[in-house]
């Protein structure tokens, strides 16, 4: 497991793992996300009319916007099924939308399967054990900050952020420096063409 936070290796392995992690990064071209736990902080209300509520964080928003903006693709893999995700995922653009998932794992091999893609090219972000063998089958399997343990373990990358407080938007920090545009992102919101 790596932490998101680059540290310096104390010995040739630990470099080694870094490079390797490096390398991986760079392949990624499709990032799936778990929602609760994930976008969300975990936490699931209702309304007096029995209408579920989430709460979204911005920043992990603006992540998924800048990794699509960049040429990367992105799809939702959740277990449970609510209107509001299929709302909030309009809202970002995000075409690929499973809920109600069963086997994620299986989800995500058709969701690869349908855009020719290998398990290579792929980041599945996680929080539970639902999520273990997806992260541990992709590319890139990260886990948020307030994972379980099971899943930190197994992970290549551990965000500094927990979920639903921005680890998604870490993570796509991380993915787009590792494929070198992640100035060229910058340099739009510097020059007021980011929209």
């Amino acid at each position: 497991m790596t932490s998101s936070t680059t540290a310096v290796p104390d010995d040739l392995s630990s470099t080694t793992q870094l490079d390797q992690l490096e390398e991986r990064l760079r392949a990624v071209r499709i990032l799936l996300l778990d929602v609760d736990g994930v976008l969300t902080d975990g936490m699931v209300t209702w309304d007096n009319n029995g209408i579920e509520q989430k709460s979204f964080h911005i920043r992990d928003g603006l992540g998924i916007k800048l990794w699509a903006k960049s040429g990367g693709l992105v799809g939702i893999v959740t277990g449970r099924s609510s209107h509001v995700v299929a709302v909030r995922a309009g809202e970002l653009g995000v075409g690929i939308v499973r809920q109600g998932v069963g086997d994620k794992r299986a989800a995500v091999e058709a969701i690869l399967q349908e855009y020719g893609l290998g398990w290579h090219e792929a980041a599945f972000v996680g929080d539970d054990l639902p999520d273990l063998a997806c992260v541990m089958s992709c590319g890139v399997g990260v886990a948020v900050a307030d994972a379980c343990d099971d899943l930190r373990e197994a992970a290549d990358i551990v965000t500094n952020t927990r979920g639903g407080r921005g680890a998604v938007r870490e993570l796509v920090e991380q993915l787009l420096r590792a494929q070198g545009v992640w100035e060229s992102a910058v340099r739009r919101f510097q020059t007021g063409q980011a929209s």
